[in-house]
């Protein structure tokens, strides 16, 4: 009987083990599924590289596009009269001119996924980094007399916060006009940018768009994958040249492409939909 009793108490001991050891590994930063990408941004040499090649090549086209009175990235400003507009460049913000590998990691850390208040808690931190180019790239353009207009799906309570994060790491902003364009700032105003965009190319030429995201160039929500591809491609003559894409492997909307903007799917038939791409790819 004592025996016994030993026994069973081994066996509660091993599976009360066997429950913690199984909790520390679902907690296990190495198996969220953005860490590779976040240890990528935050520690290769390549980011570093790929983000600087976007900005110097814009610097290469800068004085061009200011002289060419007919340049223009927005594609409705195309064949129509902006000779006597003065330019502007649009930017997104997160990850595009802000680094926020650094609230990623704390997802990471916490083994959590996107929580909106909890984004808006790190934006109030105001510790974003500068992406490696942004600034010397921005202040040089600002002091040819570019406009320089940040569109940002950030939520217009978080703008002053924005605003700040920005100035600490350098980027020019204007004094007499507000040119931090935000989420929902004004009726109608969407994250697909449509709006947006439109309310800069109203006043000014629009030289080059500059994002993470396909939405920040075309709308490219709600379409397929195959569609997506084909935007790119009809597009082929602005990248690199008027349209400027920066590296984001950790979140955007070509992740929610593979499984068709779909938010009602469970987090178990997203991994099944993320498993048949691979599949499919090591097929073809």
């Amino acid at each position: 009987m004592k025996g016994l009793s030993i026994s069973r108490s081994g066996f509660i001991i091993l599976i009360a083990g066997s429950f913690l050891l199984s909790a520390c590994r679902s907690s296990d930063p190495l198996r969220h599924p953005t860490t590779s990408a976040t240890l990528w941004i935050q520690n290769s040499a390549e980011y570093q590289a790929l983000s600087l090649s976007v900005y110097n090549t814009a610097a290469g086209y800068l004085e061009r596009a200011l002289k060419d009175s007919y340049w223009t990235a927005h594609l409705p400003q195309k064949n129509k009269n902006i000779r006597a507009l003065p330019p502007a460049i649009i930017l997104d913000v997160d990850e595009t001119v802000l680094d926020n590998s650094a609230y990623q990691a704390r997802m990471i850390k916490k083994n959590s996924s996107f929580d909106p208040e909890a984004w808006n808690r790190w934006v109030r931190e105001e510790k974003a980094e500068a992406v490696p180019g942004a600034v010397a790239f921005l202040q040089r353009a600002a002091q040819k007399g570019v406009a320089i207009f940040y569109l940002t799906n950030r939520e217009a309570a978080v703008e002053e916060s924005t605003r700040r994060n920005l100035k600490k790491r350098g980027f020019p902003l204007a004094e007499n006009e507000d040119r931090i364009l935000t989420k929902h700032e004004r009726e109608g105003w969407t994250s697909q940018k449509v709006e947006r965009r439109a309310y800069v190319a109203a006043k000014y030429r629009i030289i080059m768009l500059f994002g993470d995201n396909l939405n920040d160039f075309i709308p490219a929500t709600n379409i397929t994958q195959e569609e997506r591809e084909e935007l790119v491609g009809k597009h082929s003559d602005m990248w690199g040249i008027k349209w400027f894409i920066l590296p984001n492997p950790t979140y955007g909307s070509w992740e929610s492409a593979l499984y068709n903007f779909n938010d009602d799917l469970s987090t178990s038939e997203i991994q099944r939909l993320k498993s048949t791409k691979l599949d499919t790819k090591q097929q073809n």
